[in-house]
Parts: C-alpha cells; sequence; structure tokens
C-alpha cells in the first residue's frame, strides 16, 4: 500500500459554493453537511451561496472550511481508491489541525465542529481587544526576517514555504518590518486583508480562554499520528494533542518543518481535503519532487 499523509487548508481557502457537488451526489457527504447545519443554523445557504462576505466573516468561515475537509474525507474513505492507501500521519495548516484531529480519529465531527465555534468566537474577540496586522513576505531570507521581527516588535505568524514566511502582530510593528524588509530587498510584501494579528501574542487571551472548552471535550488516542503546527512533532497522545491546540492560535505554523519531517519519514505523497490547492502550491514550492493529490469533489474519490 501506498504510505500518503492526510492535509486540511485553513481560512483563506474558502469560496462560494464549495462541496456543492459532495453534497449532492455523495450521501455520507451529505449527512457531515446536514450534522454541520444543525450546529451553525444557516451554514449550508452561506457557503452554497453566498455572499462571499458572509463565508469570509470568521462565524461562518471557520466551520465552513472544516466541514467541507469532512465531507470530502468521508466520500473519500467510502470510494475505492482509498484501499491503496495508507496514511501514516494528518496534520492541517492553522485551523485545518481541527479537521486533521477529527481525520486522525482524535475528534468526532461533531465535538470538532463545536470546538470550531468556539475557537473563532475567542479570536474575534480579541481581534476587537488586540487589533493587529498581518503580512506575506515573498523572497526574504528566514534568519534574516525573524531578526527583523525581534528589533521591531512583529511575530512570525506562518512559516508556510521555503519562499513564504507570513509576519504578524501589532499593527505599527508589522509596518515598521514591512519598511524594512522592502529597503533590504525582498521580493514582495503583501500586507493581508486579515481581520487582526493571528497567530501571535496578540491571541494569547484568545488561546487561554479556548483551552477551557477544549478542556470539557473528551480526546481520544488518535489512530494516525497528527502533527502539530506548535511543535511539528507527531504525537498519538491525546493529552499532548489538547495542550497542544489553544497554543496553537497564538504559535507560529511550522508547516515547512511539517513537510521537511514528513519527506525525511520516506513519505512523498499528501492528500489534501476540501477546496482548492493552497497546500498543494505551497508544499510545491518547498519540494517540486513531493505529490499532492486534491480531493475536493466526488470524482475526486473513485
Amino acid at each position: 500500500m501506498k504510505k500518503v499523509t492526510y492535509i486540511f487548508p485553513g481560512q483563506g481557502s474558502q469560496t462560494v459554493g464549495m462541496g456543492k457537488e459532495l453534497y449532492d451526489n455523495s450521501p455520507i457527504a451529505k449527512q457531515i453537511f446536514d450534522q454541520a447545519e444543525t450546529i451553525v443554523p444557516g451554514l449550508l445557504k452561506v457557503i452554497f451561496e453566498g455572499p462571499e462576505e458572509l463565508l469570509t466573516s470568521t462565524k461562518f468561515c471557520q466551520p465552513a472550511i472544516v466541514t467541507v475537509s469532512i465531507a470530502a474525507l468521508k466520500a473519500f474513505e467510502a470510494g475505492n481508491i482509498v484501499k491503496e492507501m495508507e496514511p501514516v500521519f494528518a496534520c492541517g495548516h492553522s485551523l485545518g489541525e481541527i479537521s486533521a484531529l477529527v481525520a486522525c480519529g482524535a475528534l468526532d465531527f461533531k465535538s470538532a465542529l463545536e470546538l470550531v465555534v468556539k475557537r473563532a468566537e475567542c479570536m474575534q474577540k480579541a481581534v476587537e481587544k488586540n487589533p493587529g496586522k498581518m503580512a506575506a513576505v515573498i523572497g526574504f531570507d528566514k534568519l534574516a526576517l525573524v531578526e527583523v521581527c525581534r528589533s521591531t516588535g512583529a511575530e512570525v505568524a506562518n512559516f508556510n514555504s521555503l519562499d513564504q514566511i507570513v509576519i504578524t502582530g501589532k499593527s505599527e510593528a508589522v509596518e515598521a518590518a514591512c519598511k524594512i524588509i522592502e529597503e533590504k530587498g525582498a521580493k514582495r510584501v503583501i500586507v493581508l486583508a486579515v481581520a487582526g494579528g493571528f497567530h501571535s501574542s496578540l491571541m494569547k487571551t484568545a488561546g487561554e480562554e479556548f483551552a477551557g472548552f477544549v478542556n470539557q471535550v473528551n480526546f481520544t488516542a488518535p489512530h494516525i499520528a497528527i502533527i502539530s503546527n506548535v511543535d511539528a512533532a507527531p504525537t498519538k497522545d491525546a493529552a499532548v494533542i489538547k495542550h497542544n491546540l489553544p497554543q496553537q492560535i497564538y504559535s507560529s505554523v511550522r508547516w515547512v518543518e511539517t513537510v521537511q519531517y514528513v519527506q525525511q519519514q520516506g513519505i512523498d505523497t499528501f492528500i489534501e481535503f476540501g477546496t482548492g490547492a493552497v497546500l498543494k502550491g505551497l508544499i510545491k514550492k518547498i519540494d517540486k519532487a513531493l505529490n499532492v493529490i486534491n480531493v475536493g469533489t466526488c470524482q475526486d474519490t473513485l
């Protein structure tokens, strides 16, 4: 059997109409969507019909992405192709880590989606209390960027690929860092259209509040090792998973290290569940030789 890693996208991968083909053609995917609707009333209309502004709002965006990812996963698991593959690891980018927890068996879908709703609420409160910014830096040395962040008070949100790092934090700190990085010759610096300084210390209150909800949920030992964004290390320990999940909100997303770790274990194939191909793009920038299969429709699950 082909050894693979299951991967799940985070916020920013959403598009109006995503998952509709799965809903219409896969009974098991439809069950996931219908269950999600009971937890977040009005979610399906927003996913399938929009408007885009509502889908991108924190309230709907996070549960929408997790729902579509798990619907795609369940449809895939019901298909024939899965018999040829053995998932060894599961991991997600930021929000996608909660989808990965469902895939590896640490959480049931209902509990996961309820946690996602609480996560979104906690993050929204933190954004309102501690506003911030994020910017993507393309084509700039990692060590030099870390030093610029240290000197300005900005922080690293995502180590996305060898060529792309996202910085975050207080608006004035991010602005100062962007100015220095541009002057030092970065290929591009793009201020992101996001609500706040995610994956920074500004989100620590969100992580602490979210920990209270996480502690009320029963996590089980997963049957597939999960690799957390927080430490880029695999675990099957439910206590470790529970500990990492709240920290993930205000810690850096160590995506490059995660992909490189999987590769070092001799696995060169990833399966990305959900809409779009955001993670495929990042992985290809880490190593073009790696294979990424996208699963977002019933046709992909045959």
